[in-house]
């Protein structure tokens, strides 16, 4: 019974980790609103090492459609632009030789639709992580039955493996509602 418990406790703790990295993941896309987590996958070289923007920099919002970027160091600037170049952003940077300065386009019918396909993608590849983890921890408590446990105890466990399942792929359902009502909000 207590290994039962483990699988359990695994079970939620990696449906929990499927759950968040979804929730990073569509922090990422876009909403036409300027925020600085916007920036939070760019990666700078700094001294040869590809180091996270925002440990070389620091990354405000003047406005809803601003972000300005002010290196810790002037000769990062055209190292940061390049990397924002390179992105999948679709941006371009403007410097002032002390800072960059990135402006949000406002957002066209069609992008938005797109954009929402994309969170849409996220959600379920984050509910596909939620199935392989009900699909490994099943084939564990099997294996206990094999190995002794009682068939009640396993069919138990594979109903509340069951239903973490579906409360974990609520939690995604409802991310993903949260963000296609912020990509369509002009």
């Amino acid at each position: 019974m207590e290994e039962i418990k483990l699988y359990l406790d695994e079970a939620k703790e990696l449906m929990q980790k499927a759950v968040d990295h979804t929730a990073s993941e569509l922090v990422k896309i876009r909403a036409g609103k300027a925020m600085p987590n916007l920036l939070d996958g760019i990666m700078v070289s700094y001294y040869g090492a590809p180091t996270p923007l925002a440990q070389v920099a620091s990354v405000n919002t003047p406005d809803a459609r601003t972000l300005t970027i002010k290196p810790w160091e002037r000769t990062l600037i055209g190292e940061i632009e390049k990397s924002i170049i390179n992105s999948d952003l679709g941006l371009a940077p403007q410097n002032n030789g002390e800072i960059i300065i990135l402006t949000i386009p406002p957002l066209t019918e069609e992008r938005r639709r797109n954009l929402v396909k994309q969170a849409k993608q996220e959600c379920e590849t984050g509910k596909i992580s939620i199935r392989s983890v009900r699909k490994d921890i099943n084939e564990g408590l099997r294996k206990l039955q094999k190995d002794g446990a009682s068939e009640d105890d396993v069919k138990r466990a594979e109903d509340t493996v069951q239903k973490l399942t579906d409360q974990y792929s609520a939690k995604i359902d409802e991310l993903l509602v949260k963000k296609e009502a912020d990509i369509m909000t002009v």
